[in-house]
């Protein structure tokens, strides 16, 4: 929750700056004490909303009122007064559900063109309601790849391929889910981890990538980033070996 009170420090700066520590300390408690009594603070919420879902903004300390008006960038949302009745505005119409008890406003069959600030005009709320409304898609399934390293070493890469979803970077997470016989570590981004080449490579390692709403996967294995004689087959000559080597001591006693 992000709460506006950029009057309050600048209230409390000047405090600051015109008399010794002891005076501007109570003055600014003073001043934090004045804006919490008054609800003179307003606070901003962010908001997440599925695509094509539903989001409903909750209104917190709403007193019954005779007029509530929602905006959208100062642009009216949804209107109601005693004497009018409901009105909805533009591409809200059909779409919004107004609690005009609580002052809740529910958005249906959100869009990308929803996103944005949301303020509550009413005589029946003290402070200053805003929502920042952001509307996320459920991401695609990701691709992996890997690489061999000249170590031995294996490089994982998780990205999104799939053209035209739109990618915001700062709410896209990735994480790598390894068993425990897989010795992982992050690599230079997120998007990347290394696996050490002592791990057992018959294993799966899975990608996981997620934003607020939505949480989606891939697995890549292990075997298929080595050549076939450092894996599979390698183990399996191992296990053959030791047998011929008996049988042929073995013909040669005989």
């Amino acid at each position: 929750e992000l709460c506006g009170c950029e009057p309050l420090a600048e209230t409390a700066r000047t405090a600051m700056a015109a008399g010794s520590a002891p005076g501007w300390a109570l003055g600014v408690l003073g001043v934090v004490y004045l804006f919490l009594k008054l609800d003179f603070i307003s606070c901003s919420q962010e908001i997440y909303g599925a695509m094509n879902g539903n989001v409903t903004f909750y209104v917190s300390k709403f007193q019954p009122s005779t007029e509530i008006i929602w905006k959208k960038e100062k642009n009216k949302v949804v209107e109601w007064d005693t004497q009018s009745g409901l009105e909805a505005f533009q591409s809200f119409k059909d779409r919004v559900y107004l609690d005009i008890g609580s002052g809740n406003l529910t958005i249906t069959r959100l869009t990308k063109s929803d996103e944005g600030l949301y303020e509550l005009e009413s005589p029946g709320v003290r402070n200053k309601s805003e929502f920042h409304l952001k509307v996320i898609a459920p991401p695609p399934s990701p691709s992996t790849f890997c690489s061999l390293s000249d170590d031995g070493n294996i490089t994982l890469t998780c990205e999104i391929m799939e053209a035209g979803y739109d990618i915001d970077g700062n709410l896209l997470q990735y994480s790598w889910e390894c068993p425990p016989t897989v010795q992982c570590h992050r690599g230079l981004s997120p998007s990347e981890a290394y696996v050490l080449k002592k791990s057992d490579l018959s294993q799966n390692v899975q990608c996981i990538v997620s934003n607020p709403l939505f949480r989606t996967s891939a697995s890549i294995s292990l075997s298929t980033c080595v050549p076939e004689d450092n894996t599979r087959h390698r183990y399996v000559l191992f296990a053959i070996l030791p047998a011929v080597i008996c049988g042929l001591l073995f013909l040669k006693c005989m």
